[in-house]
């Protein structure tokens, strides 16, 4: 029996990080390149519709508190949502490495 199936609400902000990732793709590898990482990014996030608290409760003790989780979606690219309700809010998807908390606060 499969779980019952959450709402994946991105923000404008998430979406606008999966463009940016496309488009640094297509300037520095090629079209291929943006086929794929965006076919692993909308597959890995897609789980959560399923899972939604399959992402770690996030590392920072701030965002933790505020009910922020972190999900791995590659080596590189990490999604940063919370769950409400029936929703999954999907407020980030950055490259784990730099210091995007500070969007969030």
């Amino acid at each position: 029996m499969q779980p019952p199936k959450s709402k994946l609400i991105y923000l404008a902000p998430a979406r606008e990080d999966v463009l940016d990732i496309a488009r640094y793709h297509l300037e520095k590898v090629g079209v291929n390149s943006v086929r794929n990482i965006t076919g692993e990014i909308e597959e890995i996030i897609g789980r959560l519709a399923y899972f939604p608290l399959m992402g770690q409760t996030h590392p920072d003790p701030i965002l933790a508190e505020s009910g922020y989780r972190k999900l791995l979606i590659t080596p590189v690219y990490v999604c940063i949502y919370r769950v409400f309700g029936e929703g999954v809010y999907i407020y980030r998807v950055v490259n784990g490495k730099t210091d995007y908390p500070k969007l969030l606060k």
